[in-house]
């Protein structure tokens, strides 16, 4: 049996949707206070300052682009006086598809739509941390990783019209639904998360692996006749639909073929290079003294990821939460450009907050309470003061 197996072995069924609630109450409760703390500051600050918060959190950088989507189309393209191309088919489609349905099926506007779809999915990604952590370490433990998650420094992104919170949640879903051998519904929200972001390619890895590990298992214990059910099938060929399709829409859309998305993406200088530019734009921080202080810190937190997910493998993690963290965390950290936007682009990496989860759990509740209303509160101010300044690109 693999290390998870032993954890989980002999524990109950799964609780029917009005038991998993109310197991989870006490990591929504605390998860939408944070949130509400951190909203609460944004719209002191914003005040202050004579903006309306509402939109900031609706109407600026990739909100526009989201609901320009779903309200005309794709097509839309801006051409900048240096020759790049920003094209909306940059943008994958399942967030512009809930805020045309919203604004189809209500009187919201595109952008209220998003900002709905956004809270509700928050919500459903703080439950889904939850579950998985709780899967694998417990109740407590779930708890203190759902209230992680929403005191991240950049949490305010959480409450955008953004879709990080729309994939997490899909993401943590399928996590949960691999590990406790839902393969269908594992490979149908991995799809779905393929739909929301790029990097939903990293769901699809998680519930291959997870397929062809318990293959291989499988191999082992009844010998060379082993091999996966058709469920195990469905998940694994459904996990890749979403991504692929729209991938290969694009290519078809702008006759450059299967490719066509990495076009795409080169005229808003995005891509992958192994980490190149942003080393670059790390040691170029080191030619003035104010600007080195922020290369520390930004070494600084490259160390700490690697550290928690060095972590994460030593505490043996299930396989399919290692491979999709470890992806996301790659894939953030070696895009070419929008370097300002790397902490909200790793914010679905959630099991790398596992191990400080496990940390907080072994704390007195009240010790443990002092240390999340503290940070709560930092995160409330920074993302406040953030939002009003340079922002999310």
């Amino acid at each position: 049996m693999t290390d998870l197996e032993t954890r989980t072995a002999g524990r109950p069924g799964a609780p029917g949707p009005s038991g998993a609630l109310r197991r989870a109450a006490p990591a929504l409760l605390g998860y939408a206070a944070v949130r509400a703390l951190g909203l609460l500051a944004l719209a002191l600050w914003s005040a202050a300052r004579d903006k309306s918060a509402y939109s900031l959190l609706t109407a600026r950088w990739d909100s526009l682009w989201y609901t320009r989507v779903a309200e005309l189309g794709y097509g839309y393209e801006v051409r900048l006086p240096n020759g790049d191309v920003h094209s909306n088919l940059a943008f994958f489609p399942l967030l512009p598809w809930l805020e045309r349905l919203g604004a189809a099926l209500s009187p919201l506007s595109y952008a209220d739509a998003g900002f709905v779809v956004s809270l509700l999915a928050s919500l459903a990604a703080a439950w889904g941390i939850f579950a998985v952590a709780d899967h694998v370490y417990g109740p407590r433990a779930g708890v203190c990783a759902a209230l992680l998650w929403a005191v991240l420094p950049v949490g305010i992104v959480q409450s955008m019209a953004y879709s990080e919170s729309l994939f997490t949640a899909l993401a943590a879903w399928s996590l949960y639904a691999v590990l406790t051998g839902r393969w269908v519904m594992a490979g149908a929200l991995a799809a779905l998360a393929g739909l929301t972001r790029p990097v939903g390619l990293a769901v699809t890895a998680a519930v291959w692996v997870a397929v062809l590990t318990a293959f291989a298992r499988s191999r082992r214990e009844d010998g060379a006749g082993g091999a996966p059910g058709a469920r195990h099938l469905l998940g694994m060929l459904l996990a890749p639909l979403g991504a692929a399709g729209y991938v290969l829409w694009v290519g078809h859309r702008t006759g450059k073929g299967p490719l066509g998305y990495l076009d795409v993406q080169a005229g808003w200088r995005n891509g992958f290079d192994g980490g190149a530019a942003f080393a670059r734009f790390v040691a170029g921080k080191f030619t003035s003294f104010p600007g080195a202080l922020a290369g520390v810190g930004l070494i600084v937190g490259v160390a700490l990821l690697v550290w928690l997910y060095v972590v994460c493998v030593r505490q043996r993690q299930p396989l399919p939460l290692l491979v999709y963290a470890g992806i996301v965390t790659v894939l953030a950290l070696c895009a070419s450009s929008y370097f300002g936007s790397k902490p909200r682009l790793l914010m679905p990496a959630f099991p790398l907050l596992f191990p400080l989860a496990l940390g907080l759990a072994r704390l007195r509740t009240g010790r443990a309470a002092a240390v999340v209303c503290a940070v709560a509160a930092a995160s409330a101010v920074y993302g406040a003061f953030w939002l009003n300044g340079s922002g999310p690109p």
